[in-house]
Order: structure tokens, then C-alpha cells, then sequence
């Protein structure tokens, strides 16, 4: 039997999934600009979110900075060495995780950030059983600042909080791309695209998908990844419903 939301998305009563972790990547939210924050793709994620919130799914949420500044390739550049820029990359972060908790909050969808780093002003700091407490009653939870140490993407971060919730899939909504390929699809034409592939195939192809330490510790931990194109529309939903779409990843 299906309810029908105020989007429209129609969503089981019996969710696929009922705690995952969504990962968004920073050039997602930059939408038509070279730099920065658009408010038209944070708005769309917000409403993605709203409407599985509302289905009944706990979320959680790990956001990248590449939109505003990335460690690794923009430390070289500035002169700067690299666990520094990693900290900057962090705090950009932070203020995706800010600009995104807006947009839910005027959806009145309840959602807090946590740190993993010490902001006490604008964002908590990350204690596990009080995120999956907050999960627990009904609200959006996103982690910021990574795992709070240079030298580990926000994949890994996103792979280590899934773990860390009991979170029983992990979601990477790409931008533009929908799934995984045998090669990037941007520059290869001939790229065919992989419905289902295992853990081990990601990091023995090399495929850039992920970090390889992110897939192992999803190995690990049996978490499946889903890797979906975020600007389908009701993707998340269709993802909840158990609608195959995009590329799963698992043993």
C-alpha cells in the first residue's frame, strides 16, 4: 500500500531502508556558479530529504567542501602544506552543513549538525549515541568537519558515520553522474555503466567512485552503497522504495 506525500512521491509502507546515510558531494550544491553556494540545488537536496524524512526514513547526512575549497588540490596551489588546507576543507564543510540545515529547518524538518570539530556556537559536538538519538526522534543529523583529522577525505567520513549509526545503506548522490562507470563517463564515451558491482571490484578496477579505505570500511561493515545521480528527481525516494536505480555496490 502506498501513501502519497505533499511532493508526490509515492513511497512504501515498508521502506527498503529505514536509517541511512546520505552523502552529497560539495560541487552538488553549486549548481550554476563556479564557486560557492547555489540556493536552487540545496533546496532540491532539502525537498529529496523532506520527502523521505516524512516516509518515515532516518537520515543522515555527510556533505563535501569541494564547492568552496579542497584540500588536497588547493593547498598545493597556496603554498600551504597539506593538513592545513585539509582543516580549511573542513570548515567548508561546515558551512555546506550550515547553508543545509537552513533549508530543512524552513521546510520545518528538524535537523542539527555535528561537528567533528569543536564549533560549539553553530553546530554540536559529534557524539555517536546522541546522533542516532536525534535520528531516533524524527530528526535530519549532519555531520560536518569529516572525521576531524587531515589526511581522510569526507568519503571515508561519510563510510565511518554509516558505521558508526548502524546505518543499513549508504547513499552517494553524484552530480551529473548516474552510477558507476568502467571509466569516466565525462571523457569516454565508450564508458558502460554497472548496474550492480562488488566492493572488492571498486578498489581492485581502481574505479573513482570513492576512496578505497571508504569501500573497505563498507566492506567491512556489510554497509551496500548506492551510487545515484542526486539530480533525479524522487531518487532518494525510488531508492527507498527498493526501485533499482543508479549502481549497488556490495559483497
Amino acid at each position: 500500500m502506498l501513501k502519497k506525500l505533499k511532493k508526490g512521491c509515492p513511497v512504501e509502507k515498508e521502506l527498503k531502508y529505514k536509517r541511512i546515510l546520505l552523502k552529497i558531494s560539495g560541487e552538488a550544491l553549486l549548481g550554476e556558479q563556479q564557486f560557492g553556494i547555489d540556493q536552487k540545488p540545496v533546496k532540491m537536496i532539502a525537498e529529496e530529504i523532506k520527502a523521505a524524512q516524512e516516509a518515515g526514513a532516518q537520515i543522515a547526512v555527510v556533505v563535501g567542501g569541494g564547492n568552496i575549497f579542497r584540500g588536497m588540490k588547493n593547498s598545493a596551489k597556496l603554498g600551504m602544506d597539506q593538513a592545513s588546507g585539509d582543516y580549511v576543507g573542513m570548515l567548508a564543510t561546515v558551512m555546506n552543513a550550515i547553508a543545509l540545515q537552513s533549508a530543512l529547518n524552513q521546510m520545518q524538518i528538524p535537523c542539527r549538525v555535528q561537528s567533528a570539530l569543536a564549533i560549539n556556537q553553530i553546530a554540536e559536538p559529534y557524539i555517536r549515541h546522541r546522533a542516532i538519538r536525534h535520528l531516533e526522534k524524527g530528526r535530519v543529523v549532519i555531520f560536518a568537519a569529516g572525521t576531524g583529522n587531515p589526511f581522510f577525505t569526507t568519503d571515508t567520513a561519510a563510510a565511518l558515520r554509516a558505521s558508526e549509526i548502524n546505518a543499513e545503506a549508504m547513499l552517494m548522490a553524484k552530480n551529473g553522474v548516474d552510477g558507476v562507470y568502467t571509466d569516466d563517463p565525462k571523457t569516454n564515451p565508450n564508458a558502460k555503466k554497472l548496474d550492480k558491482i562488488s566492493y572488492d571490484e571498486i578498489i581492485k578496477n581502481g574505479l573513482k567512485v570513492m576512496d578505497t579505505s571508504a569501500c573497505a570500511l563498507c566492506k567491512q561493515n556489510n554497509i551496500p552503497i548506492v551510487v545515484f545521480d542526486f539530480e533525479r528527481k524522487d531518487g532518494l525516494c525510488e531508492i527507498l522504495n527498493g526501485k533499482e536505480i543508479g549502481t549497488y555496490i556490495s559483497l
